[in-house]
């Protein structure tokens, strides 16, 4: 039967409303917060003395979130910690954990609080959302109970989780993520028995969270992306800054162009725990980034992204990461040394000379570097190196990484630990490998631990180059490969 004429054309209207609603843009918005922790006791407090430490922390948020409105921001979101911190025993934050219902229930908590069980930290939250017509990220401790029919319940009868809440801009609970891939030392939460892979649409793109130690595995993190298409990524963290490779604006940045999707990253600002570096980072490299270690504030950022990055004229391409290094042979390897970065060992080879080709091999991964240094410091060194292994000395997964290095000092016994500063610019650098898998992301940090926004690229053959002269002394040129189907089984995941 073929509808009536004006059903036709209002069913042709309300298409091309949507369709003029959604946009092919967006502000976006992650706040590094300054987290209020709790006194440094194993005791558990009462739940109104857990209230008020969340409520001075969701004070600072809502001046945020109010602030991130104003510049016409669609979405913000919050670290992982931010509301409460993460000194805990499973004991001490159960008086901060609240019952979070599935989004399917459609619920907006601040018009109708007590439809479930009080949760007086997403009625504020939905509050906050809805008040500023915005998007709300955070992240906060969920409450589940069990008991003996369920063979994996915790014998406190209840499973705890790490968690993620998002609120769309009427306050309604519109996502809710567990944490799958818990660092060793959150003892406080339970592992969910599968990844959840969360996702939900917007007028300005679909969108997917996970959560800080989840972006170095492949569930969920690579599933949002290489099968469910998300457009942009919401990313709570609480990152402890590792040199040389993995500190949180470093890491981020690369893994948003390695994956090409948008990454909205919010880290938790503490320097005595060296947590600083957030950004809105997207397929080409950071809209906007901040790391500081020396102050002990936080910092909001906004900044413009594309809505569907997959349909942007500027999209980078696909990249094959070994079709150049397997299609060349290998330069002239030169003596080569072993070095420790942490508690993996690489190999390295000493760039001796200002300008060169080298090659760098171990078990099967070949580095390739062609490079040229244009104030070459006297008391630096460089090194070319390599690695092809397991990291991790509980959790176990493998790495294939292709680095440009700064040595600590002079003496190669200290090529590999962490170093902040240079002074040695490059005229030039090309770096490839032979890598085994297609995720590969690419980093370039320079002295004091800042980015290189638009002054690399990488081609499709799998080089990543600089565009120019380096504008600064460069720390580090990067290809961080992971082999997720060489991973280890995980030895923690399945206990209560």
């Amino acid at each position: 039967m073929v509808p009536p004429w004006p059903v036709v054309h209002a069913a042709v209207f309300a298409l091309a409303a949507l369709q003029a609603l959604a946009s092919d843009t967006f502000i976006a918005a992650v706040y590094e917060h300054a987290v209020i922790l709790p006194r440094a006791t194993q005791e558990t407090v009462s739940p109104e003395d857990a209230l008020a430490l969340m409520n001075k922390n969701m004070d600072i948020f809502e001046g945020a979130i109010k602030e991130a409105a104003q510049q016409g921001a669609h979405i913000i979101v919050t670290p992982e910690d931010g509301i409460y911190g993460w000194v805990f025993t499973r004991e001490a934050i159960y008086p901060y954990l609240e019952d979070i219902p599935d989004p399917e229930v459609n619920w907006i908590p601040c018009t109708d609080p007590t439809r479930f069980a009080p949760a007086p930290v997403l009625e504020r939250l939905s509050c906050m959302a809805r008040n500023n017509s915005i998007y709300v990220v955070a992240n906060i401790g969920d409450k589940k109970s069990c008991n003996s029919s369920d063979p994996s319940c915790p014998s406190d009868g209840r499973y705890q989780y790490n968690t993620n809440v998002v609120f769309d801009s009427e306050g309604k609970l519109v996502a809710r993520y567990h944490k799958y891939n818990l660092f060793r030392q959150e003892t406080q939460f339970n592992y969910p028995k599968e990844p959840e892979l969360v996702t939900f649409k917007t007028p300005f793109g679909k969108f997917g969270i996970f959560t800080c130690f989840d972006i170095l595995f492949r569930e969920p993190a690579v599933v949002l992306v290489s099968e469910l298409q998300v457009d942009t990524v919401l990313f709570p963290t609480a990152w402890m800054n590792v040199l040389p490779f993995l500190t949180a604006v470093e890491f981020h940045s690369a893994w948003a162009m390695g994956m090409r999707v948008n990454l909205l990253s919010a880290n938790t600002h503490n320097i005595r725990m060296s947590m600083t570096g957030s950004g809105l980072f997207t397929p080409g490299g950071a809209a906007a980034y901040y790391y500081n270690s020396k102050t002990e504030e936080g910092r909001l950022l906004v900044a413009k992204l594309s809505a569907r990055p997959r349909l942007s004229p500027t999209y980078p391409p696909a990249v094959n990461w070994s079709s150049y290094a397997t299609s060349v042979k290998n330069f002239t390897e030169d003596s080569t040394f072993l070095g420790a970065v942490r508690r993996d060992i690489f190999t390295f080879s000493e760039l001796k000379h200002e300008d060169g080709n080298y090659t760098v091999c171990q078990k099967d991964l070949c580095c390739h570097l062609t490079y040229r240094m244009s104030n070459k410091s006297n008391d630096e060194i460089y090194v070319l190196g390599a690695f092809d292994g397991l990291h991790g000395s509980v959790i176990k997964y493998h790495w294939q990484i292709c680095t440009l290095l700064k040595c600590k000092s002079t003496d190669l016994s200290t090529c590999g630990q962490p170093v902040e500063t240079a002074q040695t610019k490059f005229d030039m650098f090309s770096l490839s490998g032979t890598f085994g898998t297609n995720y590969v992301f690419p980093e370039v940090l320079y002295s004091d631990v800042q980015l290189a926004p638009g002054e690399f690229e990488v081609l499709p053959d799998g080089r990543l180059e600089s565009k120019n002269s380096t504008s600064k002394p460069l720390l580090t040129a990067t290809l961080f490969g992971r082999r997720y189907e060489k991973d280890l089984k995980h030895p923690l995941r399945n206990s209560p």
